[in-house]
């Protein structure tokens, strides 16, 4: 099984894509992100979820500086 460090961009888009086929209301939701993903645990894929979500609490107050595009 590969670590939680380890997420490849493979990974991700798998992450992702299942995140949007099980809702929050999707019984045993957790256990089929991690079936969707492979290799990673319900630990891993919750701990992956929480990231996103502070990322994206950081992003809408505004405490992520933008992108200096030149």
């Amino acid at each position: 099984m590969s670590s939680s460090n380890s997420w490849t961009a493979k990974d991700d888009k798998a992450f992702e894509t299942a995140l949007a086929i099980y809702d929050k209301d999707s019984p045993q939701r957790w256990q089929d992100i991690a079936k969707a993903v492979g290799g990673k645990t319900v630990e891993e894929v919750k701990r992956r979820y929480q990231l996103l979500v502070d990322d994206l609490k950081l992003i809408e107050s505004d405490q992520v500086p933008s992108p200096d595009y030149k």
